[in-house]
């Protein structure tokens, strides 16, 4: 049920979530995202990529990694949870906020941690009754998802700010087995592409390119929100991002 218009008003009461906004687009990662390349322009800190310029380029679509840091996690009965991917789009023209995108439970697929040939295998996935699903991590692959219901439609001229978010936390694999969350080392990084069109075979980042690629920071224990922004701190401080929305499922 979007677009969803939002108020930079109400987005702007909560400091510091204003704040870690910025942060996630600036400040290095917490680590370096295990078998990335020291040629990938993302490996230290997050950057702008297309930024809010997409050209010709008609669709967009958020999307989120998982990384372990080189040298790996020592945890092995730990998941991440991951729940509400969320992207909004900044009018140039109106100078307001819209929710283009929402997701419970996105899908996703796990990738070859460079990225080489595109190549992906199938996730160890489960739904999670608080909400969203939850992944066990595959040495050599990150998670790199994404939501369910595909890309969304743009107008190219018409890009202010792009802002993107996901909710993510630490879960026990196997209740009855030992809880090692203390021990785990995952990142959650986010961002987002343009795509040429909605309909887009990939063809090599011919047909599609990122917006811009967020900080990576660790998922921890408890609920945590990740960012990324196309805009900068003096952009987002005059007109912030909206507070992203929450759900949860269904206790049982």
């Amino acid at each position: 049920m979007f677009p969803l218009v939002l108020s930079a008003t109400l987005a702007g009461s909560d400091e510091a979530r204003i704040q870690e906004i910025i942060d996630d687009t600036k400040l290095p990662h917490v680590a370096i995202p295990r078998g990335t390349l020291p040629g990938f322009d993302w490996r230290e800190k997050p950057r702008l990529g297309m930024g809010n310029n997409p050209g010709e380029f008609k669709a967009f679509i958020t999307w989120g990694q998982v990384y372990e840091p080189e040298g790996g996690s020592p945890s092995k009965n730990t998941r991440y949870q991951i729940r509400n991917v969320q992207g909004f789009i900044l009018s140039k023209k109106t100078g307001k906020w819209t929710q283009v995108q929402h997701t419970l439970e996105p899908g996703g697929a796990a990738y070859r941690e460079d990225f080489k040939d595109d190549v992906s295998v199938p996730p160890d996935v489960r739904a999670e009754p608080s909400g969203g699903i939850s992944v066990k991590g595959k040495v050599g692959f990150n998670y790199h998802f994404w939501p369910t219901s595909g890309r969304v439609a743009i107008d190219p001229q018409d890009i202010a700010g792009v802002y993107t978010a996901v909710q993510a936390r630490l879960v026990v694999d196997d209740p009855k087995q030992t809880d090692d969350r203390n021990k785990a080392k995952f990142m959650m990084g986010m961002g987002g592409d343009y795509w040429k069109a909605l309909d887009s075979q990939w063809d090599n980042f011919k047909t599609n390119g990122d917006a811009m690629i967020g900080r990576f920071r660790w998922i921890e224990k408890e609920w945590k929100w990740f960012h990324a922004c196309t805009m900068t701190e003096a952009e987002i401080r005059k007109n912030p991002p909206p507070a992203p929305s929450e759900q949860a499922g269904v206790a049982r």
